[in-house]
């Protein structure tokens, strides 16, 4: 049930009613606490296959393209591949691990918006030929090395929070359009739809109408060049939550009857990420070391203060592993503390870094949390987006293990909608119920 993140030997340890995954993430810490303390993932999978539901209860018109780059784990793929999802890749390796699934190249986007040219030439030698674009350069690139290649213009996007404009490296705004537009022609390539993409941080569903709105000004516009339009991408920037999907697709339903109706034969298609794969994934890490330091703090309603002891405590994993995002983003989790504490322990100023000893190695800055040991554990939710498709083996630690689960009711899910083991999913080795733990088995979890 074991493997590296890299492994095309894995298996997936199917539970009964009897077990939840607390119980899994119990007993592999038992397990890694008597055999060396290294940190583990452990993926519910069938979160993954309740996402899919939801996506095609609420927004069952719109093709998703899973962004492989945010979790390439082998099961991953073969159980999205398996519920008809296509993929975004942005790299000849993604490309590469989706083609051994055996998915049909017009259900791969190459989405890489600074291309190398051997990576174009690969995807032309595959069949892949939808991709997307910005700038003039980019598109003299892919005219030189795919000829056959159907393209999307990436258009920026204007979001707008909390008064801050965010920063737009990538997409061409409007007005450059034309330009590309008239490149594209006189260079033989094909334009047959737009791209745009919202982070799931913006908040303003105004920010949907303006994209919306200067989509179809580009769709008009190539047109009028005599350019197909058939494809509409809105990207990515789906929290993974239902009721952010509700809001996105009540803002964007009404826009896209407007601006792109059925009848217009415009195929609307998304790049959800994060959204299937954040919260079927934990991360439980170890404390390796631990630093007592002086923490000033403010007196119940009075001006003076007191000082009191907080604590650095250092984990076996950090930026340079599985929270390497943590670099470019804030962390999307809570830390919780695996063992039992007494309610009115009392709690102090914490932070959590990682084990490299750099100053950017910082996890989480302030908390509170009750005094730990060297040995004790942390559990991270929510870390299936970003945190396993970079992994390195800074000191010596060793890269986190990943144990697949899924309830049987989960799978009996799967088969509902036809999917068998005998499909796509090749690499799929089911075991037996193993994680009913009797008595032998528990452990106590108490300070």
């Amino acid at each position: 049930m074991k493997g590296f993140i890299e492994d095309t030997n894995y298996s997936i340890g199917l539970l009964d009613e009897a077990a939840i995954p607390k119980d899994v993430i119990d007993n592999y810490i038992y397990k890694h606490t008597l055999t060396g303390k290294n940190a583990f993932f452990v993926g519910d999978l069938g979160k993954i296959v309740k996402k899919n539901i939801q996506w095609h209860n609420v927004v069952a018109h719109i093709k998703p393209f899973y962004t492989v780059k945010c979790n390439p784990t082998p099961a991953v793929l073969e159980i999205l591949a398996a519920l008809g999802t296509g993929f975004a890749c942005a790299s000849k390796n993604e490309m590469m691990l989706v083609q051994d699934l055996g998915i049909a190249p017009e259900n791969i986007i190459y989405t890489n918006p600074c291309k190398q040219a051997s990576q174009i030439k690969y995807a032309a030698k595959i069949g892949v030929n939808l991709m997307t674009c910005d700038n003039e350069t980019e598109l003299k690139k892919i005219a030189r090395n795919h000829p056959d290649a159907k393209l999307l213009l990436h258009i920026a996007t204007e979001d707008i929070s909390g008064g801050e404009e965010v920063n737009m490296m990538f997409g061409t705004t409007v007005k450059s359009c034309r330009h590309l537009l008239e490149c594209a022609k006189e260079l033989q390539v094909e334009i047959i739809g737009v791209k745009f993409h919202i982070s799931s941080a913006c908040k303003e569903p105004q920010v949907y109408i303006h994209a919306l709105s200067d989509a179809r000004c580009v769709f008009d516009m190539a047109e009028e060049f005599g350019f197909k339009m058939t494809m509409l991408d809105i990207g990515g920037g789906f929290s993974g939550t239902e009721l952010q999907l509700e809001e996105v697709v009540n803002t964007i339903s009404p826009l896209l009857d407007v601006y792109f109706p059925e009848k217009s034969g415009v195929k609307v298609i998304a790049e959800p990420g994060s959204y299937f794969v954040s919260s079927a994934f934990t991360l439980a890490v170890n404390i390796i070391a631990k630093k007592v330091v002086e923490h000033k703090c403010l007196l119940s309603g009075e001006e003076q203060t007191k000082t009191e002891p907080a604590f650095m405590y250092y984990m076996n994993d950090g930026v340079y592993g599985s929270f390497a995002s943590k670099l470019s983003e804030n962390l999307n989790t809570i830390p919780a503390v695996h063992k039992k504490f007494k309610e009115d322990e009392p709690l102090f100023a914490s932070s959590l870094w990682g084990p490299s000893c750099d100053e950017l190695d910082q996890i989480v800055e302030h908390c509170l949390l009750p005094e730990l040991n060297v040995g004790d554990w942390i559990i991270f939710d929510n870390m299936g987006a970003g945190t396993l498709s970079t992994q390195s083996t800074f000191n010596d630690l060793e890269r986190p293990l990943l144990y697949n689960i899924m309830s049987f009711n989960d799978w009996y899910d799967m088969q509902d909608a036809g999917i068998t083991s005998n499909t796509v999913m090749k690499n799929f080795f089911l075991v037996p119920p193993c994680f009913q733990l009797s008595e032998e088995d528990c452990f106590s979890t108490t300070a």
